[in-house]
Parts: structure tokens; C-alpha cells; sequence
């Protein structure tokens, strides 16, 4: 059968329309209800969900602290399917009501921080890690970090949203993002082709924004679509995904604020010790 669509003049919401997060997507922002955020005893306090974008910054503090920075966090869950994200603390910290976002309370006046992109930078330059100062190669790593966070809203808002969550499968928008996801997978193929990692043959925070979405969908982590994306012959990406897999702060940063899914869940983080039940 044969859809089509006559869009009214004047676009109105229906509440009940969008799928999976129907009741949580609307077309306005700010707080729905009075709820402060809890503040732990460490000067980072990251609020956020184990998605790919909130992944990519517990990752960057694990890997921090496995270098030996003095980057001690807290990470309190922020659950979006209950509509956390619009309580009046956490649109505090971010107005556009989307997780990661994080609160640094060693600075003078605390500082705000959304976007997991600007949250990468913000803690590289901090700590001045995993990002080249200046040059040529930071230059590099920002490319391709802004690759990411131009692309994969074509991965998971279209691809996913489509392939795995609409209320109706429907072939033209599959078709649409399924081909664009493969031309992404192509361009990394190719840039992983001659390099170690992403940027070069330095692990940055590139790879950090990249590994936990363009690595979930070849490893089969994300919208149980790799054999309908044929991520076999992506055997570049595949090769990089798997070596990032085995580094021990993206194993304990995959699982923290993890709430949801298969496997190991630890839905709050204050301590290195709170990782030793899933001996990682």
C-alpha cells in the first residue's frame, strides 16, 4: 500500500504521534516541573543517560582519570524516558533539555557545560588531554569531532528513529538513511585506512565522540541493524571499533548511567569502587 501525506497549513502537535518517545519529544522548551539536580562530593557533577552522546563524555573521564588526572567524578542518571530532562535543575544547566551536561564546581563561579561535543573540548583544554594544543593536528581532531556531531543526527534521528522506533516501517525514509548512514561508514572506512585512529595515530577525543556511535552500529550495539547496514565490509571501522572496545575506561565508561540493555548497568558513579563488582 501506498502512503501519502497532505501536510496542513498550520502544523499542530499530536501528543500521541512520534513512537517510542512520543511522550517525551515536544515542540517547545523549558522546565515542566520544580526538581533540583543532587550534587555530589567531587567537583565534576555530570548528569546524563548511557546513550551514544552521553557515552562519548564518561568515556573522556575514565580515560582522564586512567591517565592520571585528578578528574573524579560524579554521574547522576538522568532517565529521558521519564522526562528527567525537563525537570527545572537540569534545564539549569542545559535550555535544550538533552543529556550529557555537566556542572564544574572548581571553577570561581560554577560553569555549565551541554553538548557532549563542547563538554569533550571543555575537558581536554582543562586538563590538556587527548586534544593537540595547537597546530595541524588539533586542527584534525576537530574535524573530525564535528564530523560527528554533523552526522550522526542522520544516524540516530534518522536511520534509528526510522529503522527501529517509528510506529510503522516505512521504506522511503529506511531507504533515505540507511544510504546516507553507509556513505558515512565509507568515509571513515577510508580515513581508517591509513590511520591507527580517527585523527591520525593519536587517540583523541574524536574517537571518543565517534567510537559509541559509528563502533555501536558495527558491532552490533545499536539498532540491531548490522546486518542490514552489512557492516563486514566496513573493515576498517571494524578493526579501530573492536581496539577501542578493549581499552579498559571505555568498558567502565560504557556502563556508567546505563539504566537500559544487555550486560553490565551502573546507573550512578562516585568512585572508582563502584566499578568493582563487574571486575572490568
Amino acid at each position: 500500500m501506498t502512503h501519502t501525506y497532505t501536510p496542513p497549513k498550520v502544523w499542530t502537535w499530536d501528543k500521541e504521534n512520534g513512537g517510542k518517545f512520543a511522550s517525551t519529544n515536544r515542540p517547545v522548551a523549558g522546565a515542566t516541573k520544580q526538581v533540583a539536580l543532587p550534587i555530589g562530593k567531587h567537583p565534576l557533577q555530570l548528569y546524563s543517560l548511557a546513550t551514544p552522546n552521553g557515552v562519548k563524555v564518561n568515556i573522556m573521564l575514565e580515560e582522564l582519570l586512567a591517565a592520571g588526572h585528578n578528574a573524579e567524578y560524579d554521574a547522576w542518571l538522568i532517565d529521558i524516558s521519564e522526562g528527567d530532562q525537563f525537570g527545572s535543575g537540569f534545564v539549569d544547566i542545559n535550555p535544550n533539555s538533552k543529556i550529557p551536561a555537566l556542572m564544574d564546581h572548581s571553577t570561581e563561579q560554577p560553569t555549565r557545560v551541554f553538548e557532549s561535543g563542547s563538554i569533550l573540548v571543555y575537558l581536554a583544554e582543562k586538563f590538556n588531554a587527548f586534544l593537540p594544543a595547537t597546530g595541524a593536528s588539533r586542527t584534525e581532531v576537530m574535524n573530525w569531532l564535528f564530523w560527528q556531531m554533523g552526522s550522526a543526527p542522520f544516524v540516530g534521528g534518522g536511520f534509528g528513529h526510522f529503522y527501529a522506533y517509528a510506529p510503522e516501517k516505512l521504506a522511503y525514509p529506511i531507504d533515505r538513511y540507511a544510504m546516507e548512514t553507509k556513505r558515512q561508514l565509507d568515509v571513515l572506512d577510508k580515513q581508517l585506512a591509513n590511520n591507527e585512529f580517527v585523527a591520525g595515530n593519536e587517540y583523541s577525543i574524536a574517537d571518543m565522540a565517534i567510537w559509541p556511535w559509528y563502533g555501536g552500529l558495527v558491532l552490533g550495539r545499536l539498532y540491531d541493524a548490522a546486518e542490514f547496514l552489512d557492516v563486514k565490509q566496513y573493515s576498517h571501522v571494524l578493526r579501530w571499533a573492536k581496539q577501542i572496545d578493549q581499552r579498559p575506561a571505555v568498558k567502565r565508561g560504557y556502563i556508567v548511567n546505563r539504566s537500559f540493555g544487555d550486560g553490565p548497568q551502573l546507573a550512578e558513579r562516585h568512585s572508582a569502587d563502584d566499578f568493582l563488582p563487574f571486575n572490568l
